[in-house]
């Protein structure tokens, strides 16, 4: 069972380490590339994208050393709905200020669910201890 908390620990931190790098290069993309490509609403829309997955990023990391010591699926869940829901939210959001079609806005919102979600069941494993 230890060993696969520190499985679940290592997998949601190497996951934060390169959504954080990931974030870090589209944020200089957007702020050096787009910023006279994108209509002031698109890029709106990227500066969002961008300082969620900054946020949500951090959050994994925190939530990997985190089932260092929390034992439980629940952390494991967690860290996969976070994952999921960034990729999701963001991915969106990125695709969206690129121009994609607005149905695409129609996924966003499960993304936030499934970040939503995450930090629920982590609050919820973080209380049991």
């Amino acid at each position: 069972m230890a060993e696969v908390a520190t499985s679940a620990a290592r997998r949601m931190l190497a996951a934060g380490a390169a959504l954080l790098a990931l974030a870090t290069v589209l944020g200089a993309f957007g702020a050096h590339a787009l910023q006279m490509r994108l209509s002031p609403e698109r890029l709106r829309v990227y500066e969002t994208a961008v300082r969620y997955h900054f946020f949500q990023a951090l959050g994994l990391l925190a939530l990997g050393l985190a089932a260092r010591f929390l034992r439980g699926s629940l952390v494991s869940w967690s860290g996969a709905l976070v994952l999921a829901g960034t990729l999701v939210f963001c991915g969106s959001l990125y695709a969206l200020s690129a121009g994609a079609p607005r149905i695409i806005g129609a996924v966003t919102p499960l993304g936030g669910l499934a970040l939503i979600a995450g930090w629920l069941l982590f609050a919820i494993a973080a209380w049991r201890g």
